[in-house]
């Protein structure tokens, strides 16, 4: 709806959070795919959500620690970061990966120093070729149909 209020402008973007998707229930990883060319920025930001019998997505009037729903240190949650660093690199993510610390459980400091290290472990650097050009020439046909022994009437 807010994409059609701003005409499709080409500089609405949004700043994805996939925290933010695990405690309204939705499909992070789609997201992505649906959204590539809208993702500006990413905050880097973890949540678990865990419902019971008495306590859903609405469990807000509990303190942190007793919510269903709460943001964790990256890591200790239920974000699958791997795939996210995956999808953003296949989808030519070029923005900034920001972390956003926020837990109920775990010192800002140790938060902090860890998601530093987390990100880092997560950044994908982009290939410049194939994985499977190892050797890096170029395909020769004959050589290769001589090493088959296939001819070229058997082609």
């Amino acid at each position: 709806m807010f994409l059609e209020r701003v005409d499709n402008h080409a500089r609405c973007k949004m700043l994805y959070d996939p925290s933010h998707y695990v405690l309204q229930c939705l499909d992070y990883l789609d997201n992505i795919d649906i959204y590539k060319d809208r993702i500006g920025m990413f905050h880097v930001k973890d949540a678990e959500f865990n419902p019971t019998g008495r306590q859903g997505v609405y469990g807000g009037f509990q303190s942190w620690t007793d919510r269903a729903g709460r943001f964790r240190s990256l890591g200790d949650g239920q974000v699958d970061f791997r795939a996210v660093f995956s999808k953003l690199t296949a989808n030519d993510f070029d923005g900034w990966a920001v972390v956003e610390w926020e837990c109920c459980l775990k010192h800002a400091e140790d938060g902090a120093r860890e998601g530093s290290a987390f990100v880092r472990e997560h950044i994908i650097r982009v290939t410049d070729k194939a994985f499977d050009d190892f050797a890096g020439g170029e395909s020769d046909l004959e050589a290769n149909r001589r090493m088959l022994g296939i001819s070229e009437t058997e082609v």
